[in-house]
């Protein structure tokens, strides 16, 4: 059985969290994102549970839909981190030599400049290796 507990936002959201683990939300409907997934799942070693956000119960994870489809989203007891600073938890949380690269990728100047590079792979992440013309972000949220 899964149990869930919660805190609230600055905001007065009420925001939940699994207790059985960290959750990692990317976008499923995306052939790029979804072969990092599985590249994430064959070589790092994470306790996280790795879903689709599309296959999510994002209101129980805190999580609104433009987020989720703008950016990869890790859940945790510390609250939600998007981007760059989820894929910094998810290598801390993977222990091993991932760790040390998670905690350089998780602080301030690493993140000044993973923030304009993740961006600009989600551009572009439909013509990236594995991707495809749906992995298009202006496509996901139809913008064009």
């Amino acid at each position: 059985m899964t149990h869930a507990n919660g805190c609230h936002d600055g905001d007065g959201r009420r925001r939940l969290w699994i207790v059985a683990g960290p959750v990692f939300l990317y976008d499923g409907d995306c052939a790029f994102c979804s072969s990092c997934v599985r590249l994430i799942q064959r070589r790092i070693p994470t306790h996280a549970r790795i879903v689709a956000w599309q296959f999510a119960d994002l209101d129980t994870l805190g999580v609104d839909p433009d987020s989720a489809s703008a950016a990869v989203q890790w859940i945790d007891h510390r609250g939600v981190a998007a981007g760059p600073e989820a894929i910094a938890r998810l290598l801390s949380e993977a222990g091993s030599y991932w760790r040390p690269l998670g905690v350089i990728l998780g602080t301030r100047p690493f993140l000044w400049i993973a923030w304009p590079v993740y961006r600009w792979v989600a551009r572009n992440r439909h013509r990236l290796p594995g991707g495809t013309p749906a992995c298009s972000v202006s496509q996901a949220r139809g913008d064009g």
